[in-house]
C-alpha cells in the first residue's frame, strides 16, 4: 500500500510538472515578425497557399463583379453612420484593442492580465490566418474599391498602404472568421452569437469600401483553411486548453455594458 500510495503521489507530481511547463510554454517570449506581429504556430510549417485553393476573383463586365459592384455601393450610404464608425474600430487589430473584438459577444473582456492564454491564442493566431491570405493576394493583385469608385474609407490613415496591397482576399476577414472558429469551439454555448459577429466583422470590410463582398468571402474561406490546419497544432491546441479554462473561471470581468449596446445597435442596422 505504501507503495501504491508513493507511486500515486509521484505520477500527481509529475502531472503538476508537465501542466506548468505546459503553462510556461504557451506564454513563453515569441519573436515578432515586425512590430506588434507576433510569430504565428505555423511558423514552421510549409506556407498556406491561398492561390492554389481559391478562385481567381471576378472579372470585369462578369456578373460576379456586378454583384460587387452592387454591394459596394449600397454600403456607402453608411459613410458617417455608426455602422461606418463601427467598421473603423473592427480594423483595428493591433493589441490590445484587437483582443476586444469578440468580447461583447464572448460576455468576457479579453486582456492580457485576465485571460493570458486566450489573449496569446488571438495574438499568435492572427498571423497564421493573415498570412495564409497573401499567396493569393499577391497572385491577383486586384484594386480596392476605393481606388475605382473615388470614396472615403473609414481608416484614411492606412489609405497609402492599402493602395498597394491587394483586395483579394481579405486578410481582415481571414482573420475575424478564424478567430470567430476558435472561440466558437472555446464556448460552443455562444457560437451562434459568434459567429454572426465574425461575419459582420468580414462585412465592416465592405462597409469601410477598403474590400469587395467577393474579397470577404474568399477571406473567410482562407480563415476556415487556416484554423483546419492549425488542428493538428500541439502547442495551439495546448493554448486552447488552457484558453478554454480560463473563460470557465467564475468573477471573469465583463466588457462594458454601454459599449456592447453601441456595438450591439450598429451592427443590427446591416442585419
Amino acid at each position: 500500500m505504501k507503495r501504491l500510495i508513493i507511486a500515486m503521489l509521484t505520477a500527481l507530481a509529475l502531472t503538476a510538472c508537465q501542466q506548468d511547463n505546459a503553462s510556461q510554454d504557451i506564454l513563453a517570449p515569441v519573436p515578432e515578425l515586425r512590430h506588434g506581429l507576433m510569430q504565428g504556430y505555423l511558423h514552421e510549417e510549409p506556407p498556406l497557399n491561398s492561390a492554389a485553393f481559391l478562385p481567381p476573383p471576378p472579372t470585369s463586365g462578369s456578373a460576379q463583379q456586378a454583384a460587387d459592384d452592387a454591394a459596394s455601393e449600397a454600403m456607402r450610404v453608411l459613410e458617417g453612420s455608426a455602422r461606418w464608425t463601427q467598421a473603423a474600430v473592427d480594423a483595428e487589430l493591433h493589441f490590445p484593442a484587437a483582443a476586444q473584438i469578440f468580447s461583447c459577444v464572448l460576455g468576457v473582456s479579453v486582456t492580457e492580465a485576465q485571460t493570458p492564454a486566450l489573449y496569446r491564442l488571438l495574438q499568435r493566431s492572427l498571423t497564421d490566418f493573415g498570412l495564409a491570405s497573401y499567396p493569393a493576394k499577391r497572385a491577383h493583385q486586384r484594386q480596392r474599391p476605393f481606388l475605382l469608385n473615388g470614396g472615403e474609407i473609414c481608416t484614411p490613415d492606412d489609405r497609402e498602404m492599402l493602395e498597394t496591397d491587394g483586395s483579394y482576399p481579405s486578410g481582415h476577414s481571414a482573420i475575424g472568421w478564424g478567430w470567430a472558429l476558435t472561440l466558437s469551439q472555446l464556448a460552443p454555448e455562444r457560437a451562434e452569437a459568434l459567429l454572426a459577429r465574425g461575419r459582420a466583422y468580414a462585412q465592416s470590410r465592405v462597409v469601410c469600401n477598403v474590400h469587395w463582398l467577393s474579397d470577404t468571402e474568399a477571406g473567410m474561406a482562407v480563415g476556415a483553411a487556416a484554423f483546419a490546419r492549425l488542428q493538428n497544432d500541439a502547442l495551439f491546441q495546448a493554448t486552447m486548453a488552457a484558453a478554454r479554462q480560463e473563460l470557465n473561471q467564475a468573477n471573469l470581468e465583463h466588457p462594458d455594458t454601454a459599449t456592447c449596446d453601441a456595438e450591439a445597435a450598429a451592427l443590427a442596422s446591416l442585419q
